[in-house]
């Protein structure tokens, strides 16, 4: 290492962190990481979060990483948020290094679910009703205000962790969240907002300079018509002959430019009702699931490399260029919708890793552990990612994993 060096500052690293540790080395930048999260944490739950930083930090906050950024001796190039708990703390680096970002200004709107309802409210973007609480006694009356049903979701957490679907006044005077299982930490605030009726989308782009591209779109669907608060059960990669794809691409279009979103990957959640489309929730990252795995392996995109490309301030290739698409693609989350209990087996799970569809099964629990009701993607028992020639394989292969699969769950005592 020289003071002449160039590198890539990559902010947790985690899940995602093995793709641009990678993208960075064919780049020719050595790999600076700067760790949030709590090191012991890290440790038990990535221990080898590591492998392949040229240097790796710690530092919980903005002001820490710069500090410990400054005395390491490169020459930055580019910040990259490399998982969700960090998307806020890159683009401030960022712009206290000179370096090309996001809005900064912006960075919190973009990561705290309540001042991106603000913010949102501000630039004109539609939103479900809201109200902020910071005690579950405050519930009641905030989901009186806003409607019922109502769902309540803590403030700073992902991957649907803690968030609670009230019907009526019954369930807001009951509702608790147990903030100790939260992912990234809290601050004991919630948001009470309206529950929107209709279909959800995941919408993956990247952006360059403020220009934005659609690179695919998800259908989280549902078993029945019923109200949920945990999407995730069969996920289906959209086409453009969707008759909800240009106001949904319209939309979140609108939503990257009002959020500063200028430059790298982004994943919106909408909702699209009768009366249009409204906003749930934007990421200025690359999405967690099979996205990206499916992206490298059907397709024309080189997630991280395209990504840091983007935050490099330049313009990758598959701004402008076809996709490359060779196949659709969807996942399934096989859920423990019943009880808590102990795993006895999960049956026909042989049968779904011998499907030609089938790209990755993933399996949560062993036989002997405790299994809670699925409320959150921590707690799926199976999952699998599938790809197929068209949409309707994509949907017949779900459809032949469901079948095959049964979870044997011998409930709790006291259920």
């Amino acid at each position: 290492m020289n003071e002449t060096e160039p590198a890539v500052v990559l902010l947790d690293p985690l899940k995602n962190g093995a793709g641009y540790k990678k993208a960075a080395l064919d780049m020719g930048l050595a790999v600076v990481a700067v760790y949030t999260l709590d090191p012991q944490e890290l440790k038990a739950r990535w221990p080898d979060h590591t492998d392949g930083d040229d240097v790796s930090l710690y530092a919980p906050d903005a002001a820490g990483a710069l500090a410990a950024l400054r005395g390491t001796g490169y020459v930055f190039r580019a910040v990259v948020p490399a998982f969700e708990s960090a998307v806020h703390l890159a683009d401030a680096i960022a712009h206290e290094l000179g370096l090309p970002g996001n809005e900064a200004s912006l960075a919190w709107a973009r990561r705290n679910k309540a001042a991106m309802r603000a913010h949102a409210a501000e630039a004109g973007v539609r939103i479900p009703a809201f109200r902020l609480v910071h005690d579950f006694s405050q519930v009641p009356a905030a989901a009186a205000e806003v409607g019922y049903p109502a769902i309540v979701k803590p403030t700073m957490d992902a991957g649907a962790n803690g968030v609670t679907l009230i019907s009526d006044a019954r369930a807001a005077e009951n509702v608790t969240i147990d903030d100790d299982n939260a992912l990234f930490g809290s601050p004991k605030e919630w948001l009470v907002e309206q529950y929107i009726r209709g279909r959800e989308f995941a919408v993956n782009c990247f952006s360059s300079d403020g220009d934005h591209r659609v690179i695919d779109m998800w259908e989280y669907r549902q078993p029945d018509s019923r109200d949920y608060d945990f999407p995730l059960w069969d996920n289906v990669q959209a086409t453009p002959e969707d008759p909800d794809w240009e106001r949904v691409a319209e939309h979140v279009a609108q939503v990257l430019t009002a959020f500063g979103v200028r430059r790298g990957p982004s994943h919106t959640e909408v909702k699209v009702a009768s009366d249009g489309v409204y906003l749930i929730e934007v990421g200025a990252r690359l999405p967690g699931g099979p996205a990206t795995d499916q992206w490298v392996e059907y397709t024309d995109i080189r997630p991280f490399h395209d990504a840091l490309e983007c935050y490099l301030g330049r313009r990758p290739e598959i701004m402008d260029k076809p996709l490359g698409s060779r196949a659709l693609f969807g996942a399934i989350a096989i859920r423990n919708d019943d009880a808590p209990g102990t795993l006895v087996a999960v049956h026909g799970i042989d049968k779904v890793r011998e499907h030609p569809a089938v790209d990755k099964v993933l399996v949560s629990y062993e036989p002997g552990d405790h299994v809670p009701v699925t409320h959150e993607t921590k707690t799926i028992p199976v999952g699998a990612w599938v790809s197929a020639p068209d949409q309707q394989g994509v949907v017949r292969a779900l459809a032949e994993i469901r079948a095959a699969v049964t979870l044997e769950i011998t409930p709790d005592p006291q259920h």
